[in-house]
């Protein structure tokens, strides 16, 4: 039997690089016998945490947005993949501000043990991604049952839908997927 996986895509911009790799990282899993949930961050509403903390008890956010059901969806997964442009270096700030409002799972009984990331970057060199695989380590680190078990990083991709003519970078991300464990 196999996993549930969570794939979530933080870009918002139209023919997203990540994007089109992160459906490969999917069809990936999916061709692997996993159940897949795709979300992409694309209209959805992610507010800022205020910092509140009233969720340590209750273990729900006072804000009503989209941030709750995804929250939900990550604490019922095996398996998250987080995958995001990188802007500046580091992550893009819907993925940031998703993680922040997941502040009600640190006490919660969560399922996932593995993450992962998958990044794109204009940028040609791997060490791009450094800073946002730190922040997400970061973030993983809260968490005592769940690490970090690995990245895939496409780098050299300018255009939107760029993504798509490259053979290297399609297999690189189907391959992810079906390797997730």
């Amino acid at each position: 039997m196999g996993k549930k996986i969570v794939i979530i895509s933080s870009s918002i911009r139209e023919k997203s690089n990540s994007e089109i790799l992160a459906r490969e990282a999917e069809r990936g899993a999916k061709g692997n016998g996993n159940a897949v949930e795709f979300i992409s961050l694309k209209n959805k509403t992610i507010n800022f945490c205020k910092g509140c903390l009233a969720c340590q008890n209750t273990l729900k956010c006072v804000i009503k947005d989209d941030a709750a059901e995804i929250a939900n969806s990550i604490k019922e997964s095996d398996i998250l993949v987080f995958v995001t442009p990188i802007y500046y270096y580091e992550m893009s700030g819907q993925l940031k501000t998703l993680l922040d409002r997941c502040n009600p799972l640190y006490p919660a009984d969560y399922k996932f043990r593995g993450i992962y990331m998958l990044t794109t970057a204009a940028e040609d060199t791997d060490e791009v991604s450094e800073t946002a695989k730190r922040g997400l380590i970061g973030w993983i680190d809260c968490f005592e049952k769940a690490e970090f078990k690995g990245l895939l990083s496409c780098v050299g991709l300018n255009e939107p839908n760029e993504a798509t003519t490259s053979e290297k970078y399609l297999k690189l991300a189907y391959e992810f997927g079906k390797n997730l464990k």
